[in-house]
């Protein structure tokens, strides 16, 4: 199961690729929010976050995701991961709960992503 560093934009059959490989629909993937990057791929969001971690991001910058590259724009992006469960930054469950931190995550995201 690859792992792929997106730094520019994907193309929609690439990231459909990615999902048929593990999951069938889905594909785990890790955002940087301060490097507007993502990993994308792999078994567990810890091992995009092994990735981008090894490539020079900080911990308190990523984030987990799923994403559904066959549902509408506004749907495709599912903001749990076991790797969001941080106290210390607010965050005490799964799923990402700052809606302006989903937003930005998103803005990201839907840039990287045909």
């Amino acid at each position: 199961m690859q792992i792929k560093i997106i730094k520019h934009k994907i193309s929609k059959p690439e990231i459909t690729k990615l999902a048929q490989e593990t999951y069938g629909e889905m594909v785990k993937g890790v955002v940087d929010i301060k490097q507007n990057i993502m990993a994308l791929g792999g078994e567990l969001h810890a091992d995009c976050e092994t990735v981008l971690l090894e490539q020079g991001s900080r911990q308190a910058d990523l984030w987990g995701f799923n994403i559904y590259p066959a549902k509408s724009l506004d749907d495709r992006i599912e903001f749990t991961s076991l790797i969001n469960i941080r106290p210390a930054q607010g965050n005490r469950s799964i799923e990402i709960q700052d809606k302006n931190l989903q937003k930005q995550i998103s803005v990201i995201v839907n840039n990287l992503v045909e």
